[in-house]
């Protein structure tokens, strides 16, 4: 009896896996550009909830100019930045943009920015829309 119960779990696991999205976004938070300033910062959780790696190679926003994805790293003991072309996300993996690290950077804002759709493109397409309230700061 136990068996047939595990195995039913299992079962279910898996199917309601693949019947979810496979790409899953959580604790989203964009931040207000400063006054004057034409930028702001995306932060957020991505876990990929399928059998296979998926590459995000552009992410779009019809509030902003310009979406990227950016790294911070230290270089001879100085902080800078640089633009990823793809953010890869592993298979049944997740990952984290966060500050200090991978971040979105959010260019040129339309007049209002009190909240933000994002749309994540894979090399076939859409595969994440999503929106959130700016954060204030």
């Amino acid at each position: 009896m136990r068996k047939l119960a595990l195995l039913a779990l299992i079962v279910t696991a898996a199917c309601s896996s693949e019947s979810g999205p496979p790409l899953v976004i959580s604790d989203l938070e964009i931040t207000r550009p400063m006054p004057g300033a034409s930028m702001s910062a995306g932060y957020f959780l991505l876990e990929n909830r399928s059998a296979e790696a998926i590459t995000i190679t552009r992410v779009d926003s019809p509030q902003f100019g310009r979406v990227e994805v950016h790294e911070t790293i230290l270089e001879n003991d100085v902080s800078k930045m640089r633009r990823l072309d793809a953010l890869t996300i592993p298979a049944n993996g997740s990952v984290r943009l966060e500050r200090g690290g991978k971040h979105l950077m959010l260019m040129r804002p339309a007049d209002d920015v009190s909240s933000v759709e994002l749309g994540f493109f894979t090399s076939e397409g859409l595969v994440l829309s999503t929106s959130t309230r700016v954060a204030e700061r």
